[in-house]
Formats: structure tokens, C-alpha cells, sequence
């Protein structure tokens, strides 16, 4: 077929037009206006009652622990914050007026709150978990904003990022929010309770619990369907927050909430890694709230089982089996452990939880085990026990022996495959 000088000139203009739509589409997605600087506002002009408002909200956000660096100044941002494309580093969110966000208007706040939009137009990185603070209200970051205004201004410029080639071209961030981003307003459950709404909503909004929770795609978008079902947060495995969480036949709303609140329960240990944070934060933060979170995640945990049919943990101890199985393992857990987590000592009558209630050793990866012997387990503020850290003491193929020991003893799982590789990789890294 003989194709026509006019076919082929209408199709090559019919190509270029339709090239020339495309690219507009994609500028006017891309593109966000700056918004004007303003003068920054007069501490005076914000209400108390809504500054501590905001205070609490800040608070079940942790916006202090990733926008300050270690023995930084609070908000001054700086802080590293490692991720699988390279390391970001936080954003100064205190009032000044160069460094900061002290020019900012509310409105300037919001978008970057629940869009990812710096004032200045530029897509932010989704390390500012803006996928989860799109539910949050207008009254809720009006009340943000006035707390965050009413901070010491501190001038601090953050480190530039150190991401993977390409990753810096933050005009790419525009494509990530189209596949991953859904702005959408928080909708109350019309048959469950206010105290159950109100906990959902946190959950989903400001504490972004999800964020750790839930696993991650390649893309670094939280994976559609799998909520709650288990994360990575530095370095740490986020256990499951629904029914295969390993100790969800034991957690219960009030558990939870001593967790929460305290960063210890007799029945699960405490809170370590990024969750140590976590808790000493929610320690602030008003008991209904705290209360709140904590019935939301208890029925999410068990929501698959019928009610009633929830049982108390069930202690383990196969002592004589794990001591014949890893000899040297028993020999390091009677001088390093046994103080606290033998049965029937001293301390675990002060307290110590049963080493067949905690999470980290039920779990099929021993990462959190691995971390928590290695780093340790710092005490809540002024309360609760603490575990040093035996990373300095012991070597790798000890910190295996005895995890293959504790593993063995405290549980009726399978042995952990590969440990002492586990240990070194994770000694490696700190």
C-alpha cells in the first residue's frame, strides 16, 4: 500500500500533537506554584489551648524524633534517616525564617502536610509520611501549626541527601505520588464506637503506624492489601499489627495500651529499637488517646478470631532439650541472662517478662532478637527495666549460641537458619 505525502505529513503532526499533550500533562502534573513567604507570625497571636492542642497532636506524630538530630536542638532537622534508595537527611521545622519554616503560611503547611509540597514548590520525599497525613483534619494541622510556630526558631540548614544516582530529580516524586499517594479524607466507621473511630483515625493519620507496619514495594509505597501485615523500620523488623502477629492470641486492648503508654507490659517486654521512641512519646500524650490507638490496634490483631477464643500466653521453658542441643548457649545465657530471664531469679519476680512471651523471639526472622542483643534496650524514662548491650562482650559466634539457646528453650518454633551470618551482617553494620 502506497502511503500519500499528505498521510504521512498528517500523521507525523498527529505524533508531534499528541507528544506536545503528553509533555503538557506531565509539566502541569509536576508543577506546584511557589507560595508566598510571609512575615512570621507573633508567638502572641496563637491561643494556648491550641498550642498544647497541637503539642499532643506533634507528639503521636514523633515529629521530634526524625527532625532532630542526635544531641541536636528539637525540630532543627539534620537527622540522617537511612532508606533503600540512600539517606535523607530531616528538615528543619522550627519557626526561622531562612533555615526553617518560620515565612510559612498555614496554607503553605498543609500542602506540604498532606501533599508532599514544599512552600517553594518542591516535591518532598515520602520520608515525610504525607501518605498518611492526608486523613489528618484542617482543625488538626491548624493546631500543628500554631505548636510548630511557637518553637524556639533555631537556624540550621540540613546536609544535602546522599540518595542513588537519578534519585535527587525530585520532579520524579510527582510519578511516585500519582501511583502511591491517595488523598483522601478520614471516614468514621458508622457501627464501631467513637473511642474505635478515634483510634483509627490517629493510627491512620499522625502516629502513620502503617508506615512501619505494613510492608513496602521496590517502589517504597506501602503494598495495597497487605496493611499492618509487617515492615522495616532502621534496621528493626515492625512486627505484624493483625492476627499473625506471633503474640496476638496474648495482646489485648489493655496489654496494648501498657505497652503504649509505659514502653513495657509483664506479658511482652519492652519496647526496643525505633519503638523505644515511640512509647516514650505516647507517655505524653493524653490516656484516651493512648487508649484509643491501642482498642483500634487490639481489634485490628484480632479481628480473624472469634470472640471469646482469645487465650493468655503460655509460658515454655525446654530447658534440658536446648542445654543438650547448644551447650555453650546454656553456658553464656547462665552467665549473661539467666539474672533477669531464668525462671523463678529474682529480677523476673520484680517484673522481667517470661522470654517465651516476647515477640522478637517468636518471630521467623531473628533480626529484632539479633538488634536487641546488640544494641540492647534502653529503660523508658525514669521506669521499667533495661537490657545492656552484649554486642562489646561477646562475639559473633557467642551472640548465635545464644540465640540458638534462647530460640531453642523459650519457644516450640524451628531453629533459626543461618544465625551467626545474621549476627555478623548486623555487627557489620553497627
Amino acid at each position: 500500500m502506497k502511503l500519500t505525502r499528505k498521510f504521512l505529513t498528517t500523521a507525523i503532526g498527529g505524533v508531534a500533537l499528541a507528544g506536545v499533550a503528553a509533555g503538557a500533562f506531565a509539566f502541569w502534573y509536576v508543577y506546584e506554584p511557589a507560595i508566598d513567604k510571609i512575615a512570621k507570625p507573633d508567638r502572641a497571636s496563637f491561643d494556648q489551648a491550641l498550642v498544647t492542642r497541637g503539642e499532643q497532636l506533634a507528639t503521636v506524630g514523633d515529629c521530634i524524633v526524625c527532625h532532630t538530630a542526635e544531641n541536636g536542638k528539637p525540630f532543627a532537622g539534620a537527622r540522617p534517616l537511612p532508606t533503600p534508595f540512600g539517606t535523607l537527611y530531616s528538615n528543619n521545622i522550627t519557626p526561622d525564617e531562612k533555615t526553617g519554616i518560620g515565612n510559612w503560611s498555614e496554607v503553605a503547611f498543609a500542602r506540604a502536610m498532606k501533599r508532599g509540597v514544599a512552600r517553594d514548590g518542591s516535591h518532598l520525599y515520602p520520608a515525610l509520611p504525607y501518605e498518611h497525613f492526608t486523613h489528618v483534619s484542617t482543625d488538626d494541622l491548624h493546631a500543628l501549626y500554631a505548636f510548630l510556630m511557637t518553637r524556639q526558631p533555631v537556624s540550621q540548614e540540613a546536609p544535602e541527601n546522599e540518595l542513588l544516582p537519578g534519585l535527587g530529580f525530585r520532579p520524579l516524586l510527582a510519578g511516585w505520588k500519582l501511583l502511591f499517594l491517595h488523598q483522601t479524607e478520614f471516614a468514621p466507621v458508622a457501627n464501631q464506637s467513637e473511642e474505635w473511630n478515634r483510634g483509627k483515625y490517629l493510627v491512620d493519620g499522625l502516629a502513620h503506624c502503617g508506615g512501619c507496619h505494613t510492608p513496602r514495594n521496590l517502589a517504597g509505597g506501602e503494598e495495597t492489601g497487605n496493611e499492618f501485615a509487617g515492615g522495616v523500620a532502621e534496621g528493626w523488623n515492625a512486627p505484624a499489627l493483625d492476627e499473625t502477629n506471633p503474640s496476638a492470641d496474648s495482646w489485648t486492648a489493655a496489654s496494648l495500651y501498657t505497652y503504649l503508654k509505659n514502653g513495657f507490659d509483664k506479658g511482652h517486654g519492652a519496647a526496643g529499637g525505633p519503638m523505644g521512641p515511640v512509647t516514650e512519646g505516647l507517655a505524653k500524650v493524653n490516656d484516651s488517646d493512648v487508649k484509643a490507638i491501642a482498642v483500634y490496634i487490639a481489634s485490628v490483631m484480632q479481628e480473624a478470631q472469634p470472640r471469646g477464643t482469645l487465650s493468655p500466653a503460655v509460658s515454655i521453658d525446654n530447658a534440658k532439650q536446648a542445654a543438650d542441643a547448644f551447650p555453650d548457649g546454656a553456658h553464656l545465657f547462665q552467665g549473661a541472662c539467666a539474672g533477669c530471664h531464668e525462671p523463678g531469679s529474682a529480677m523476673s519476680q520484680q517484673g522481667r517478662p517470661s522470654l517465651s512471651n516476647l515477640t522478637a523471639i517468636k518471630m521467623d526472622d531473628p533480626t529484632n532478637a539479633v538488634a536487641a542483643l546488640l544494641e540492647g534496650v534502653p529503660a523508658p524514662p525514669g521506669k521499667g527495666p533495661f537490657m545492656p548491650s552484649f554486642g562489646p562482650n561477646l562475639t559473633d559466634k557467642e551472640l548465635a549460641e545464644l540465640l540458638a539457646y534462647v530460640r531453642s528453650r523459650f519457644t516450640n518454633r524451628p531453629a533459626w537458619e543461618n544465625l551467626e551470618k545474621s549476627v555478623a551482617s548486623a555487627s557489620a553494620e553497627e
